[in-house]
């Protein structure tokens, strides 16, 4: 084994690199094998409160806290969220697997027969386990997906079992035993 300076490793490592086709069918059901919280981000659309579900939605920095969340390009929740923009980002429970499919589909209506209420000026869905308000920071595309980016003004959190999503169903995680 040959010890390389940073230079020579970088300029080694890119000479290597060739990009692979990867089949998208492969890929598709790799992913599904990651299992993912089920959280449903929220916006004011104007008067009326607009949502998503979404599974992808990760912590992204302790200081300032911050979390990230993919949307779609296609999307017309990222449509609504614009760099200083307001969103609720609301981490669903076990018991609320109505709620991701409901806020799943597309359609203006989502909200009608749900009950929600308006807090630090996004929409919360009562009975989350965790709810954040956020501000979006920064935006950016990445591939067929725009990453956004947002600072926490607000969080709550009680202990419940998460609704999670793996191997295309919904399901909850629990503790192992030993």
């Amino acid at each position: 084994m040959t010890l390389l300076s940073d230079d020579r490793l970088v300029d080694q490592l890119s000479q290597d690199y060739t990009p692979m086709a990867v089949d998208q069918d492969a890929f598709r059901a790799a992913m599904g094998q990651v299992c993912t919280p089920v959280s449903v981000v929220s916006v004011m659309d104007g008067a009326r409160p607009h949502a998503s579900t979404v599974s992808a939605f990760a912590s992204q920095s302790m200081e300032p806290p911050m979390v990230l969340v993919s949307l779609a390009t296609s999307s017309y929740l990222l449509s609504l969220l614009d760099n200083g923009r307001r969103f609720g980002l609301n981490v669903l429970g076990a018991d609320q697997t109505d709620l991701a499919l409901r806020f799943a589909g597309k359609g203006a209506d989502k909200f009608a027969g749900i009950e929600w209420a308006l807090r630090e000026g996004v929409p919360t869905l009562p009975g989350s386990p965790v709810w954040m308000a956020c501000h979006v920071t920064d935006r950016f595309k990445s591939g067929d997906h725009v990453v956004v980016c947002g600072t926490v003004l607000a969080v709550e959190a009680t202990r419940v079992q998460p609704l999670t999503y793996h191997g295309h169903s919904f399901g909850t995680h629990g503790r192992l035993s030993g």
